[in-house]
């Protein structure tokens, strides 16, 4: 696939804002340079070399503990104009950084794989907007780090917006944050029917005794439906804490699984088809109680008073932490290319994720 032309830093529009400038962070250190986004605060720190052909796997490789200390503090950070050998150079990348990739399993969006295990990102239709979320949060396992990698930039929007979680966590009203710690959020996916992924593209199986396995191991409640349909109930956390930071992060998909996630005239079609208790996904409070407008409209205003987005360049490659940064998708028009790897698994725990006790800031 053909590369765009890299375009000017200065000639990029920031989101319908002014044109995106860089701000001296830190003297040049180790053949690169750090600096701001103009406008967007700390957050992401972009990298760039200041040498033509700086391989980026073996910077990452060399400069390890120090990217570890950016992500673990500010969250995300945005490398740009490094050299890689061709387009789907990601793996390399995150293997430089990591002990290696990890799957894409307990699916809730549709992705190609492109090659070992990168991922395209997901393939939701062009006018669509993808939610913040951190990436797997509606399990009890997930990646502590995601990697993107642009390769095809869209020729108008597709920006990956980032909010810091923190924030969100500090953003959210003290009574709906407290209830959301308190009983954790409860997911209800419906399988089968063709109108969202089938239970054997979540799972990545045909064997049913092997999905029962996966949902045993995950606290997992499932119930097998005529014509091959699936019912899973899952009870994850609300809120959790950095495993390393130990700062609280609001860590939950119930604002993107709650069937008002979806535009009006497909919801009303889904409650016309399907009784709520079928619906493809939603999410109510882990008591099983329901988690009304104001909360979700709450949640929905903190993510969007919050985030931050800057149009991305071909060959940018973008790392988080998972717990610490969300991320979405704005609407596209042309083609875009993203790739996505992960890795490092996290596990729920008490330390880590409730349900079970509210977190003070």
């Amino acid at each position: 696939m053909k590369r765009r032309k890299k375009k000017s830093i200065k000639s990029i529009p920031n989101a319908g804002g002014p044109a995106v400038k860089r701000k001296a962070v830190a003297a040049a250190e180790g053949h690169v340079r750090r600096s701001e986004l103009d406008g967007l605060g700390p957050l992401p720190l972009c990298i760039e070399p200041e040498v033509e052909g700086l391989e980026l796997a073996g910077w990452v490789s060399s400069h390890g503990d120090e990217l570890r200390r950016e992500l673990e503090s500010r969250g995300a950070v945005l490398f740009r104009g490094f050299d890689l050998p061709h387009d789907d150079a990601l793996e390399p990348v995150i293997e430089a950084a990591s002990d290696g990739l990890l799957e894409y399993s307990y699916r809730s969006t549709p992705r190609t794989r492109v090659q070992g295990r990168v991922y395209t990102s997901t393939e939701y239709p062009a006018e669509q907007t993808i939610p913040m979320h951190n990436e797997m949060s509606y399990g009890r396992s997930w990646p502590m780090r995601i990697w993107f990698q642009s390769v095809v930039t869209a020729d108008e929007g597709g920006e990956t917006p980032l909010a810091d979680s923190r924030r969100v966590y500090r953003e959210i009203d003290p009574a709906v944050r407290d209830r959301f710690a308190e009983t954790g959020v409860m997911y209800v996916r419906n399988y089968g029917g063709g109108v969202d992924l089938s239970w054997q593209e979540v799972f990545n199986t045909e064997d049913r005794a092997e999905v029962e396995r996966f949902a045993a191991e995950h606290g997992i409640e499932l119930e097998w439906k005529d014509d091959d349909g699936l019912r899973t109930r899952q009870v994850c956390q609300g809120v959790a804490r950095h495993p390393r930071t130990g700062e609280a992060v609001w860590f939950n998909q119930a604002h993107l699984f709650h069937v008002s996630s979806v535009e009006a005239e497909m919801r009303r079609a889904l409650l016309a088809q399907f009784a709520e208790e079928d619906l493809p996904r939603n999410a109510y409070h882990g008591d099983g109680s329901p988690i009304d407008d104001a909360e979700l409209a709450e949640i929905r205003r903190a993510f969007g008073e919050t985030q931050v987005a800057f149009p991305w360049q071909p060959g940018d490659v973008l790392a988080l932490d998972n717990m610490l940064v969300a991320h979405g998708r704005r609407p596209f028009r042309g083609e875009r290319k993203v790739l996505v790897g992960m890795a490092e698994p996290q596990a729920a725990t008490d330390e880590v994720a409730l349900p079970g006790g509210v977190l003070t800031a």
